[in-house]
């Protein structure tokens, strides 16, 4: 037909389209993250929150909510996986402060354990209570590898004849016991923080 959109044109507005949607739509998963965020710290350990509460918090209608989360169990998984990548950042800087692995290892240790302390041990918890049973409270595999990973390069440095599995060892010990205390709402002792730092740099000298 001559009025026919050719192809090519037609394929650069799809595009186009596409793009803008994709835009929109992670500004709106944003949004209900931070706001899934506040509502549930604000609730504490107290109440559960709903996916009334945070559509509202976030200004967003129930279909958007929907058009990317199946239920809340599946937002407060993106949450805990959002946690991990922000504390993943957060112990890199840490880290790089360090000119040796002993220091980086110090670090790690040290960043994921203050985890426990104050306002971000209490939403940590909150947020794993709001969350499915079947998710493990330290957050899941992926979680746990994902800080793993930042132990490599320090683990080598060290003299680990394999850091990959050295350094996935002390993430799930480490990780695992913050887990513990997150449970019992408790923090490590500095006795237990220094016992955790020996046994990480330690654990890379294994032969």
């Amino acid at each position: 037909m001559e009025n026919a959109v050719p192809d090519e044109v037609a394929a650069s507005i799809t595009a186009q389209t596409l793009a803008r949607r994709g835009t929109d739509y992670a500004a709106e998963v944003r949004r209900l993250l931070d706001a899934a965020l506040r509502i549930i710290a604000e609730h504490g350990t107290t109440a559960k929150a709903r996916v009334a509460d945070i559509v509202a918090e976030a200004g967003l209608s129930n279909d958007a909510f929907y058009r990317h989360f199946p239920s809340k169990s599946a937002l407060v998984d993106a949450l805990i996986d959002d946690g991990a990548h922000r504390l993943a950042g957060y112990l890199g800087h840490q880290m790089a402060k360090e000119s040796t692995p002993d220091g980086k290892v110090r670090r790690w240790v040290e960043g994921v354990l203050s985890q426990t302390d104050g306002t971000t041990g209490a939403t940590t918890l909150a947020v794993l209570m709001n969350g499915s049973t079947e998710r493990e409270v330290e957050g899941g595999p992926d979680a746990t590898a994902q800080l793993g990973q930042l132990l490599l390069e320090p683990f080598d440095a060290l003299g680990s004849d394999d850091p990959k599995l050295d350094a996935t060892l002390v993430a799930h010990a480490v990780v695992g016991r913050l887990a513990d205390h997150l449970r019992a709402r408790t923090k490590p002792s500095r006795a237990e923080r220094e016992r955790m730092v020996r046994f990480a740099v330690e654990s890379a000298h294994v032969r």
